[in-house]
């Protein structure tokens, strides 16, 4: 088994095919959308392939280490943030095949007028995962 992030973008790869903002939806948009996500994450706990997802606040702040005996440097909130990740979710699962399919699958969730979004997903190994990636991708050992 291989962990993978699947990381939900609001902004930075190619536009949606449905890519209305979620602020602009419906409440019963916004409730179908979060629905389709729980069933998604409950069918991957009985196949043991999920381990964990949270969905961000658009809210954040930038942190950095300012030297020894210093304040960590902030700045923000930055409005581009809010437009960068939108949320992740872990899956472990056994082959690289499958997590494309899985984020594929993902990618359905319905957004404005109920339609499938067909957002695109950043499908990321972790780091030191026993994994093979096929084609031009790299491989873990």
């Amino acid at each position: 088994m291989a962990k993978y992030l699947l990381l939900k973008h609001y902004r930075g790869a190619p536009a949606a095919v449905n890519d209305v903002p979620m602020d602009q939806w419906a409440p019963e948009e916004i409730t179908a959308h979060i629905q389709y996500m729980n069933d998604f994450a409950a069918r991957l706990e009985k196949t043991g392939e999920f381990v964990d997802s949270q969905a961000l606040s658009p809210e954040g702040t930038f942190v950095r280490y300012d030297g020894e005996g210093r304040p960590p440097v902030t700045d923000g909130p930055f409005a581009e943030t809010k437009d960068v990740i939108a949320g992740w979710m872990v899956i472990d699962v056994d082959t690289y095949e499958r997590a494309v399919e899985l984020a594929g699958e993902l990618s359905a969730a319905p957004g404005a007028g109920g339609r499938p979004i067909h957002e695109w997903l950043e499908l990321r190994p972790f780091l030191g995962a026993h994994s093979t990636v096929t084609d031009t991708e790299c491989t873990f050992k």
